[in-house]
């Protein structure tokens, strides 16, 4: 961080963690090149991890049997201070070892809290995890750093 005057709070990022429902995940794919992929998550208050969930293979999977590093960038939506075109936008960018979730409990709450930052209907939930859960692979991010910072567009 090199602007330290526009950096937030760990409480700040969190927030926005908790609050965001899509960021942009990165691993390192093919060749060493960056991969990433818009996705939603979840944040868990409880142990402090990211958690995702996709197909059980696929590009995203190969890169993170790979290699465990990996980030993790959202941002909010912004306001405009009274009168000014400029928008002003909070990101936060988390840095940490990724994994497959193997569990399979742990990998329900994870299907199950995600749903829930879109819908509390119980139905549509339920009809998911009975057609699709067998399909799914849950990934979890443990943070070791992260960061976030209010930028000005102007």
């Amino acid at each position: 961080m090199r602007r330290f005057k526009q950096q937030v709070s760990d409480a700040e990022c969190i927030d926005i963690l908790k609050n965001t429902k899509r960021g942009v995940l990165s691993v390192i794919g093919d060749d060493g090149y960056p991969y990433g992929i818009p996705i939603n998550h979840y944040y868990c208050e409880e142990d402090g991890k990211l958690y995702f969930h996709g197909a059980k293979a696929g590009h995203k999977i190969d890169a993170i049997k790979a290699c465990d590093k990996a980030s993790y960038c959202v941002h909010n939506d912004g306001f405009c201070k009274e009168g000014d075109w400029a928008l002003n936008i909070t990101s936060v960018i988390t840095f940490g070892r990724i994994h497959l979730v193997e569990d399979e409990e742990v990998a329900l709450k994870i299907c199950s809290e995600l749903t829930k930052k879109f819908t509390d209907d119980q139905a549509y939930l339920e009809k998911e995890i009975k057609n699709s859960f067998k399909n799914v692979q849950c990934i979890e991010l443990v943070p070791e750093h992260m960061t976030g910072k209010l930028v000005n567009e102007s």
